[in-house]
């Protein structure tokens, strides 16, 4: 057993762009782990990183705690367990959580987020990336929140990042026609090409206010929106009656120094009759078995693309969660730590 656990810390709060210098690299005693009430010791293999991250490092209520300052960074990931006197998770057996910025762990069957066996077989990455958070993110907020028909005309704000993809992929499964936005050709032509959308905007180089009139002539009813910002506000303009907008996220704030204005025609949620709501995948977790059977099922179909962008070494992590925030990650951002025994 080593005698050192690397870890970072949470050595700062940002108040703008988040950046390696907020954390610090530290070496930590081993934690330990207390076998006969079933915790198990892991060794963490791979890390997710998620937009959210950035809003757990800010002091206010939310439906996690805030990180707190000398705290690891908390990160969902793959681990493998070393110790364990528990039946259902043995030595060797691959598992999915919260294992957060640091070697290893400590795993509590009991804590509100428990750590999960992966199916036999099971990519580590594939994991987190198609079977993760981030597609069930996508399969709930989709489905239960934005309720798409066939026929409906559905735009995806973030289309390229991973939870953004696998949205607008389910909503062409339903039958839908959708458009995607994007930054950038290269993401757009990948909509296109491998996602098989119907439509993209580039909005890095396109008119997204145009685009939209000349893509939705009949409006759009369902927004599935990660960006928030003046991107809602847009795409507001152009919802149809008793359309539905899921708000999932807005990464075009997350970073902002001092809080921007929110949309100036929130009034059309009244005269267009819309719905606007929010959710958090937590909500949804008792119900995890039936989006990971449906996503397998396209998966295995052929029927949905998806990318991950795999960093590696304990010392990018910070710089890793960074890449979420300047674009230039390309799909499911990921940190490859270590191989299984």
């Amino acid at each position: 057993m080593p005698t050192g656990n690397k870890q970072w810390l949470l050595k700062e709060r940002p108040s703008a762009m988040v950046g390696p210098e907020h954390f610090e690299l530290v070496e930590s005693p081993m934690p330990q782990a207390d076998l006969a009430a079933g915790q198990v010791m892991f060794k963490t293999l791979m890390l997710g990183f998620d937009p959210a991250m950035r809003g757990w490092l800010m002091d206010v209520p939310s439906y996690l705690p805030p990180v707190a300052i000398g705290e690891p960074m908390r990160a969902s990931g793959v681990a493998q367990v070393i110790e364990s006197q528990n039946p259902d998770l043995p030595v060797g057996t691959l598992v999915q959580g919260l294992t957060n910025w640091q070697e290893y762990g400590v795993g509590d069957p009991n804590g509100e987020i428990p750590l999960a066996a992966l199916p036999d077989g099971t990519p580590p990455s594939l994991a987190l990336s198609m079977f993760g958070t981030t597609s069930l993110t996508a399969y709930f907020g989709l489905l239960d929140v934005g309720l798409p028909r066939a026929g409906d005309t559905v735009v995806v704000s973030g289309a390229a990042g991973a939870t953004g993809s696998v949205a607008a992929q389910i909503a062409r499964l339903k039958g839908c026609k959708v458009i995607g936005i994007a930054g950038g050709p290269e993401k757009c032509a990948w909509l296109m090409d491998s996602c098989k959308l119907d439509g993209v905007i580039d909005y890095k180089h396109e008119d997204i206010d145009q685009r939209l009139q000349a893509l939705c002539p009949d409006g759009v009813n369902v927004f599935f929106d990660n960006v928030g910002g003046q991107m809602l506000e847009t795409v507001l303009n152009h919802m149809a009656e008793f359309g539905r907008i899921v708000l999932c996220g807005a990464i075009a704030s997350y970073n902002d120094e001092v809080p921007r204005p929110g949309p100036s025609n929130l009034m059309l949620l009244t005269t267009r009759r819309l719905r606007m709501e929010g959710f958090i995948v937590i909500d949804y977790l008792d119900r995890a078995e039936e989006a990971v059977t449906a996503l397998t099922e396209w998966v295995m179909a052929g029927d949905i693309a998806w990318r991950e962008d795999i960093q590696s070494g304990f010392e990018n992590i910070p710089a890793t969660l960074q890449r979420l925030f300047d674009g230039s990650n390309q799909g499911k951002q990921l940190l490859h730590l270590a191989d299984p025994a």
